[in-house]
């Protein structure tokens, strides 16, 4: 008797694919966790910063330069995010086309000695990381089996955390080095998995949904059926796959930006798209994960940098411990119970504070306040609003929708890192902790608009999606609707702005078409 259709080792291509892919975010957790490491480094302030006796080790960097160096990464994120559905193109050459200028933008920092030289690098370095980030979520949403989508999601999360550490242990160990090489074996580290992904790839199919949208109907089937082993699964996902794309080519226009936006079923797609990944932004991560040290360091326990480690550590944990429960609890109870979390231990950490500020137990209880906030941050929210944010929209425009969702989300995250020395700088507003008053009800009121707007998509099919959006279910009905198959009058709902589609129905009786007719019909 045989793994059972539904398990991990039935399914081992399509999600030693995923995987494979899922190491995209590599980069970008490495990227934040060598780049704060770099601008203490003397060998890195001796060449881009200038001396100074007041520092601690006679050499630092203006904060135009500290905050170009992180913003101008974001910047060319968000770039790359919005260039991702203009036009919509293959995910494994887009892939492609970022490792490529991954190491590109990274030989250009390795080799320059200017400070022009690193700004261009770290802003091509963000236009590499927002198409790593945004076409390794689409490849990964559109290949994977629909009750292992969580889970491959989750393997995007855990890769950016595992990066953010790996770059933190490796500063700490070369900051004593003399010289230009305390900077240059980190990010020396920014090689490897772009050439595991190169070279990995061209032992994965294309996305066939992808493929089947661009009318390559032979090269989708194929791609489908190296990832799917069952040829009934395969089948029934391949009709559907096709039934959709009849569904959904209501012209023979490209699709651009204002189809985001125009149709009432799509509009409602691209906002929930935005408010998924929004998530992180409102939760305020950035804001803890970024200015935990200072934090660390006011507790007095310990080394502050061990103490970081032990944060990123546990988030990679707790992230590992968040695959059991993403298979079997919905993505909605997972966000939501970890926004509502978030903003209460952002609360206790507040009040805390203000009642006992500066005292050695008041830090400690910071410290494992922060622990408790990583785990589930980084177990509940981080993964998995992204998962939502790749899910939500109709294939057609996917890539744009989640270009632009990833596009909000690097804001919000440069917002928050950008505004909250503001707020807690003694030279400023001096807040401190008290921070967490802001992010309290920033959490809650997103818990609480969540819980009314945002559908159940756990274990459903992309197409089955198409179809309970194309017929304006509420969000709380999703959970249990019984999907039939788009039919005409649900195709002409979700084009009811005066896009005719030819749908994938009997004309005469208005039923679905069968899966050998449908296909022979494609």
């Amino acid at each position: 008797m045989g793994a059972p259709r539904t398990s991990l080792v039935y399914n081992w291509k399509s999600m030693v694919a995923c995987l494979l892919i899922s190491m995209s975010p590599f980069q970008y957790g490495v990227d934040f966790g060598l780049i704060g490491g770099l601008q203490a480094m003397n060998g890195f302030l001796q060449i881009f910063g200038y001396a100074d006796p007041l520092a601690p080790n006679g050499w630092n960097l203006t904060p135009e330069v500290q905050q170009l160096i992180s913003s101008l990464m974001t910047l060319g994120a968000c770039l790359g995010s919005l260039s991702a559905g203009t036009p919509s193109p293959r995910r494994r050459p887009a892939l492609w086309a970022a490792c490529i200028l991954c190491g590109a933008s990274n030989s250009i920092m390795l080799g320059t000695t200017t400070l022009g030289g690193l700004y261009a690098g770290r802003f091509l370095i963000g236009i590499a990381n927002g198409w790593f980030m945004t076409f390794s979520q689409l490849y990964i949403n559109e290949c994977a089996p629909p009750h292992f989508r969580g889970l491959a999601m989750g393997f995007f999360q855990w890769w950016t955390s595992i990066g953010s550490l790996i770059g933190t242990v490796v500063d700490n160990f070369t900051a004593g080095i003399d010289g230009r090489a305390s900077y240059m074996i980190p990010l020396a580290l920014i090689y490897a998995v772009p050439c595991i992904l190169f070279f990995g790839m061209f032992f994965i199919p294309e996305s066939p949904r992808w493929l089947v949208e661009h009318n390559k109907l032979e090269a989708g089937r194929k791609a489908l059926e190296w990832l799917r082993p069952d040829k009934e699964t395969f089948e029934a996902e391949m009709a559907e796959i096709v039934a959709s794309r009849e569904v959904e080519s209501s012209s023979t226009s490209r699709a651009t930006f204002w189809d985001l936006w125009k149709d009432p079923v799509d509009r409602r797609r691209t906002l929930l798209s935005i408010a998924a990944v929004s998530i992180q932004g409102a939760s305020g991560a950035m804001y803890l994960i970024s200015y935990g040290t200072y934090f660390f360091e006011m507790a007095g326990v310990g080394s502050p940098f061990m103490n970081s480690c032990i944060l990123t550590g546990v988030g990679v944990i707790a992230n590992m411990l968040s695959w059991f429960l993403v298979t079997r609890v919905g993505r909605r109870f997972l966000v939501i119970t970890g926004i509502a979390v978030s903003g209460l231990v952002q609360l206790l950490v507040a009040i805390v504070y203000t009642l006992n500020p500066g005292t050695a137990e008041t830090g400690k209880a910071i410290v494992g306040l922060s622990v408790v906030y990583m785990v589930f941050y980084n177990g509940l929210i981080s993964a998995y609003s992204w998962v939502l944010g790749g899910e939500i929209p109709s294939q057609r425009l996917r890539s744009m929708t989640l270009g632009v969702s990833a596009c909000v989300g690097f804001v919000e995250g440069w917002l928050a890192v950008f505004t909250a020395p503001y707020f807690i700088n003694p030279d400023a507003l001096n807040w401190s902790a008290k921070y967490g008053y802001i992010w309290f009800p920033s959490c809650t009121i997103t818990a609480i608009v969540i819980f009314f707007v945002m559908p159940e998509t756990k274990d459903r099919t992309l197409e089955e999606l198409d179809e309970m959006f194309a017929a304006r279910l509420p969000a709380l009905k999703f959970k249990n609707y019984v999907c039939v198959g788009l039919t005409t009058s649900q195709a002409d709902t979700a084009t009811s702005d005066g896009n005719s589609t030819n749908s994938p129905t009997d004309e005469k009786s208005g039923s679905t078409i069968d899966t050998p007719e449908l296909l022979a019909k494609a």
